[in-house]
This record gives C-alpha cells, sequence and structure tokens, in this order.
C-alpha cells in the first residue's frame, strides 16, 4: 500500500493551483485538489477574464458614436446591462466547465469543499474526511481590501461587481490602482457618473509618470472625478437607499454605490499554517523559495497567496515551474525580471520593464524618447485623445529599460515588443525595423 492517498494535494482551484496540478498528473503523480468555490480562481470567475468582458462591452459606447463619423447611419442605442452581465457570467460557468474537464481528463480527483492543513502531509475537507499527501500545494489567491470605519459594509468589493442588478448611477470608488481605474472606466462608459477618492495623491503608483498622467486627463475629460488626499469618516444610508459619504476633505458624497478597490490580501488564514510553522509575512503572504517552497519542507505555495507577483500568467508559470520540478524530472525556476503589465482602463495602459525614474535610479544615464500622437481613428472622429509612448533605454549602451504606453490596444502591441525588451534590444535594433504603415505600433521604430 502506498505510504501516502495522493503525491500532491493542491488547496485551491485557481490558475497556479489547476495549472500544477494538471501538470503533475500529465507527469503520472496521484493528485488532488480542493476548491470551495468554483473552479478558475479570481481571473476567471471574478477578475480579469469578466472584467475584460466589460471592458469590451463598454468600449462600444465609443464605438457607436464613433461609427457616425465614419459613414454609418447609428441610431440611439439603449445599453442593456442585464444581457451583458448574464452573457458573461455564462462564458465564465463555461470556462469553469472547461477546468473541471481538463482536471477529470488527467485523473485529478476534485473535493468541492474548503479544506485545511492538520500536519505537513495531512489535509482535512468540510466533511471531516484526511487525506495524505506527500507534497501539498497552497494555491488559495488572494482577497480584496476591506476598510474598516463607520457604515464601511455598505460598500462591496470588485467580487460583487459583475452580480449588479442595475447600472449605478452614481458611484464612488475609493482606491487609485489598476482595479479602481478600470471599472472606473467600464461605468462611466456605461453612463455612471463617478467619482475616484485616494487617500494619496497619484494613481497607479508603479507605472510611469507621464502614462498616469495621461490617464488621469483623458479619464477627467470623460467626466470622472478625482478626490486626493482623501480618507473615508463614514457612511450613512438616506431612506431612498442613496449613501451618504463622509470624507476627511469636509464633504459629503451622494452616490448609489461605494466600491472598494484598495488592493489584495493573500488568502492565508484559516488553513492551519501557523500550528505548523509555516513561516508567514505581516501581509499573510506565504513566503517562499525560488522553487516555491516554504519553511516545512512538504509544503509549497503558488501564486497570489505568495504575493510575488500578482498576475495570473505568473502564477500559472509557477505552478508549473512546482509540478515540472517535483514531479517531472525537469527542474526550472520563474523568472520575475521584465513581466509585462496592463492596466485595462478607457484607453488602456501596458508596460515592461524600468519606468524612467527607476532606470535614472538604477542606471545613471538614461535617454528616454517619446511619441505623443493622436490615432488615426480618433482624428476621423474628431476625438482629441492622444495616445503616448514612451521608451527608456541605458544612457551608455542603448539597451531598451522600459516600454510605456497608453492608447488604443496598447497591451495587445506591447506583447510583441515586451519579447524584445525582455531580449535586451537596443534603440538601434528598434530603429533598424522597418516601419509597417500606418498602424499605431509603428511608433515603436519611430520615436526619436
Amino acid at each position: 500500500m502506498p505510504e501516502f492517498d495522493f503525491d500532491l494535494f493542491v488547496i485551491g482551484g485557481g490558475s497556479g493551483g489547476v495549472r500544477a496540478a494538471r501538470i503533475a498528473a500529465s507527469h503520472g503523480a496521484r493528485v488532488a485538489i480542493a476548491e470551495d468555490y468554483r473552479l478558475g480562481g479570481t481571473c476567471v470567475i471574478r477578475g480579469c477574464v469578466p472584467k475584460k468582458l466589460l471592458v469590451y462591452g463598454a468600449s462600444f459606447a465609443e464605438d457607436l458614436k464613433d461609427a457616425k463619423r465614419f459613414g454609418w447611419d447609428v441610431p440611439d442605442c439603449r445599453f442593456d446591462w442585464p444581457h451583458l452581465r448574464d452573457e458573461v457570467q455564462a462564458e465564465v460557468a463555461r470556462l469553469e466547465d472547461l477546468y473541471r474537464d481538463t482536471l477529470a481528463t488527467r485523473g485529478v480527483r476534485i473535493f468541492q469543499q474548503r479544506a485545511g492543513l492538520l500536519d505537513p502531509h495531512t489535509v482535512e475537507l468540510a466533511d471531516g474526511s484526511r487525506h495524505g499527501a506527500k507534497i501539498i500545494l497552497v494555491a488559495t489567491g488572494a482577497r480584496p481590501v476591506l476598510p474598516t470605519f463607520p457604515g464601511a459594509d455598505l460598500g462591496v468589493s470588485s467580487n460583487e461587481v459583475f452580480h449588479f442588478k442595475a447600472v449605478p448611477k452614481r458611484m464612488v470608488i475609493a482606491g487609485g490602482g489598476y482595479i479602481a481605474n478600470e471599472f472606473a472606466g467600464i461605468f462611466n462608459s456605461f453612463g455612471s457618473k463617478v467619482t475616484m477618492v485616494l487617500r494619496g495623491g497619484e494613481i497607479l503608483r508603479r507605472y510611469d509618470a507621464a502614462v498616469r498622467d495621461r490617464l488621469m486627463e483623458i479619464s477627467r475629460s470623460k467626466g470622472i472625478d478625482f478626490r486626493f488626499d482623501t480618507k473615508f469618516e463614514g457612511v450613512d444610508q438616506e431612506p431612498d437607499g442613496t449613501l451618504a459619504i463622509r470624507t476627511t476633505d469636509g464633504r459629503t458624497l451622494k452616490a448609489d454605490c461605494l466600491l472598494f478597490a484598495l488592493g489584495r490580501r493573500p488568502n492565508s488564514a484559516g488553513l492551519g499554517l501557523e500550528k505548523l510553522g509555516v513561516a508567514l509575512a505581516k501581509s499573510g503572504a506565504i513566503v517562499v523559495d525560488a522553487d516555491s517552497r516554504t519553511n516545512v519542507p512538504s509544503i509549497f505555495a503558488v501564486g497570489d497567496v505568495t504575493d510575488r507577483v500578482q498576475l495570473t500568467p505568473v502564477a500559472i508559470r509557477e505552478g508549473h515551474a512546482f509540478a515540472d520540478t517535483q514531479f517531472g524530472n525537469l527542474p526550472h525556476r520563474v523568472d520575475y525580471d521584465c513581466i509585462p503589465s496592463a492596466v485595462y482602463s478607457h484607453p488602456p495602459i501596458a508596460a515592461v520593464g524600468l519606468t524612467e525614474a527607476e532606470a535614472r535610479e538604477k542606471h545613471g544615464m538614461v535617454n528616454v524618447y517619446t511619441a505623443d500622437f493622436r490615432p488615426m481613428k480618433n482624428v476621423l472622429a474628431q476625438r482629441d485623445e492622444r495616445a503616448l509612448y514612451k521608451m527608456v533605454t541605458d544612457g551608455v549602451t542603448g539597451q531598451v529599460l522600459g516600454l510605456h504606453m497608453i492608447g488604443p490596444d496598447a497591451p495587445e502591441i506591447l506583447q510583441a515588443a515586451a519579447v524584445a525588451v525582455k531580449a535586451k534590444l537596443t534603440k538601434a535594433q528598434f530603429d533598424e525595423t522597418v516601419a509597417l504603415h500606418p498602424t499605431m505600433s509603428e511608433e515603436l521604430v519611430l520615436m526619436r
């Protein structure tokens, strides 16, 4: 009889956990996975996938207006939120079924319930059953950060946004990160009056300053308001359901919805990690080494619960590297250098590598090149909105250290350009490449 019930037991059915389970099973391991909600995790169920579908839906608001300038006789259109909401949820359900089928095809046993750790090799499920495993992988992701102040329970997180009964006429969004800016753009396009309240003085702190400033300028032109250096004092609900939101600047904002988009915290509580001596950071993140192993040799962790880089493709790579290393005799590690990222705001932002400020601090002498232009479509549509591309290079070698973009399709364009930055190509090599005309992406090889 085998010493353990399973070679690998994965706690958490998100992107990282599912990938690890699938790859480990493909290497011949006996694998189980426990998920107490829905397979697919934040990205598939209540994150990047349904959010991107809402972004697509919101983009038609401007497209329909622009179409008239291109000769189309477009009547006044009515937006049907319940229709889009339900279509998005149907797609989420389809993707969840695909995740389930993929695991089942690989022979992975799925437990649809909460799990915790009894000891370094034993998992206990909510029904009281216990299962031994040679290796346990924690991939429980992260959850929205919710503040505590009087009336804060009247607000919602990004988890609830996808299930609204109706589009709120007035929305206050707490936060200035990517989630806040994305939902600000989405609901502004759907017709909400959006106000963003930030406790600091800037949006998207990790992105290049020029790109951040351009997004704020465009967002304001679209009617989104910003309240900087402001905190919440309390929220009261009036008889008609209106939220009266009191802030430290002495004002009271009236809204139909208060959305908290204040970041995400690792989901490590309640798993029994502390009693086993698994090291945790102050944020609750599980501390792991380069191979995703904790200080308890049989326990590993990947994805947002480790708070290394909270991005779905990173969690997937971590899960894959873990499974190959532990079960496939194919040891390798994730390279966290030069990871591209995007903000699906209106318009979107994409970036890879160092910002100008980071490059100056690290390399000293740098050169900066920009392309500030109005996309051809915007010209004919009589839309003043301008795109901005920025390239940061080493002042001595010419190596491209960072690319930062805001404009239509910026994330789609940057994915290919990120390969060049990862490969440490130089500005001269960009210049030697013939432009593909007429495109927005040609600006990458024309910047001076």
